[in-house]
């Protein structure tokens, strides 16, 4: 029986090396693309099974090779995955293509729950079990409001009433847990 063929597009070395390693020891052959170009030569060259996406690959959003991926394999599901997550990005990803997205950290059984659970039919993603909390709803509403002005922070801290200075301090943070 031939492995599937999974193109992992993740631009952070050691953790790409050692999912790499983590799916080919469950019988998986992996790709792996570290940056944008590759990523587009990968997808031209390889015929994958699934692909697993980093969202922000060198400070570039990889949100533009989600519709590469479904053009050159239209039933093969693809996993968003990012450190950054957020509702805005989440229905963004989902809207071009992604069957599914799953913020990081996360580790093989993870990626491979949500693929297979895509693969399946299974639409898991983006279900909240508990409330979040208001750090979290504050961050996820930053996110949303500087979506909506195409990350203009200027006038994202303006309609938001805020301190520039103060929301791009807000904005290096990582996203606070549920």
């Amino acid at each position: 029986m031939d492995k599937k063929l999974i193109l992992l597009i993740e631009d952070d070395a050691v953790f790409a090396q050692v999912m790499a390693r983590a799916l080919e020891r469950r019988n998986f052959a992996v790709v792996h693309a570290g940056d944008l170009d590759a990523a587009r030569l990968a997808i031209a060259r390889y015929n994958h099974d699934y692909a697993i996406v980093d969202l922000n690959l060198a400070g570039h959003s990889s949100l533009t090779l989600i519709p590469l991926l479904k053009q050159k394999q239209p039933d093969s599901p693809i996993l968003m995955l990012t450190g950054y997550a957020s509702i805005a990005t989440a229905v963004e990803a989902i809207k071009l293509g992604a069957d599914n997205y799953l913020a990081k950290p996360a580790d093989a059984n993870d990626i491979l729950n949500a693929l297979t659970a895509t693969a399946a039919g299974d639409q898991a993603a983006l279900s909240i079990q508990q409330p979040m909390s208001v750090r979290r709803l504050e961050w996820e509403h930053i996110q949303k409001v500087l979506k909506e002005n195409d990350g203009n922070i200027s006038e994202t801290a303006r309609q938001l009433n805020m301190h520039r200075r103060t929301l791009q301090r807000k904005l290096q943070k990582k996203p606070v847990a549920g």
